[in-house]
């Protein structure tokens, strides 16, 4: 009959999960969630402004961690005059001869120290290289020493702006998310609210996750490239511009962040019966080209770390396939012995 559930569901699980209201009640509710979620993210954004300094330092952690690759052998010198450091710089042979460091290790810190040099009755003050013994010092040079600048009076409000808002919204995406759902949820039925809260749950640890692995191994990997690629090009990238800087480091962790959300996507759509497995598996093909657009978009223009964002994408993908396959073969396997 037409008023009968579909077999496999309660009459329970069926109904709305509220009350039918006109459109303009809608329209009310959307108008409140949306104020909501300005203000969450307006309370985060003050917040972050006043822990700007705070917020910077997490940014710049890949920036630190990021390594350049020397070609060659010859030896890599750190010049620093006490805790300035000017620069490192690959000797060639016959300048690696020539100031006979007298050490073997390739990574090496000079110092500048003010010397006297007598000169007759009195003595002259200059300044000479030491060999720094000091390891940390030597491995610096295995580090990046590009600074972050603004370049204009205002750069500095502006960059503390566009910082409060990217670490705001992150901080007040629990909130809106809450919010959105209290908007969603009344017109969904039971159990697709079931499905959506496993999705947000699966979501928030796999955006956690994307974040994570973007911030700890592709960030600083990509910045090493990039630094690599502006000497290959003969550009110098000791001064990266702030706001800059920051745009590309928070849209990478976010693109990697919603790229990790795409099983979550995935599996509730096929939970909700709009997607199956013969569906996802014809659609291979296009996601490998579709992962590594999304790593040329929102990577550095090289080749390896569009190929370490691409191969997670896939990878999360391959396993949607595989427990839609697992889901199709369960209720397959119940279908036959309902049926026997």
């Amino acid at each position: 009959m037409a008023n009968e559930p579909d077999e496999g569901h309660s009459p329970e699980e069926e109904d709305e999960g509220g009350p039918v209201k006109s459109f303009l009640d809608h329209l009310e509710d959307l108008r409140w969630t949306l104020i909501k979620s300005a203000v969450a993210i307006a309370i985060g954004v003050v917040i972050c402004l006043m822990a700007g300094r705070q917020v910077m330092q997490v940014l710049l952690w890949p920036l630190q961690r990021a390594t350049i690759s020397y070609p060659g052998t010859n030896q890599v010198v750190t010049v620093s005059y006490g805790s300035n450091k000017f620069g490192s710089y690959v000797l060639n042979d016959e300048q690696q001869q020539r100031f006979n460091l007298g050490t073997t290790n390739r990574f090496v810190a000079l110092q500048l120290e003010p010397v006297n040099i007598p000169n007759g009755t009195n003595s002259i003050q200059v300044l000479a290289l030491k060999v720094d013994p000091n390891k940390g010092a030597a491995e610096a040079a295995q580090h990046f020493s590009t600074t972050i600048a603004n370049f204009g009076p205002a750069d500095a409000f502006m960059t503390a702006f566009h910082v409060a808002i990217y670490a705001g919204a992150a901080l007040a995406s629990p909130f809106i998310f809450y919010f959105v759902a209290q908007f969603v949820f009344p017109a969904l039925k039971l159990n697709e609210k079931r499905y959506v809260y496993r999705g947000l749950f699966f979501g928030l640890g796999l955006f956690l996750t994307g974040i994570c692995f973007c911030y700890f191994v592709l960030m600083p990997v990509a910045l090493s490239a990039s630094q690599m690629y502006s000497n290959w090009m003969g550009f110098s990238a000791n001064i990266w511009k702030a706001e800059e800087y920051i745009g590309f480091v928070c849209k990478f962790m976010l693109g990697m962040g919603l790229g990790f959300e795409m099983p979550v996507v995935l599996l509730v759509l096929v939970k909700l019966g709009i997607l199956d497995y013969g569906m996802l598996k014809k659609a291979r093909p296009y996601m490998i080209v579709i992962c590594f657009t999304l790593g040329a978009i929102l990577t550095t223009p090289e080749v390896i770390t569009q190929v370490l964002m691409a191969i997670p994408l896939l990878m999360l993908y391959e396993i949607s396939v595989w427990i839609a396959w697992y889901w199709e073969r369960q209720e397959r396997k119940k279908a036959e012995a309902t049926t026997d």
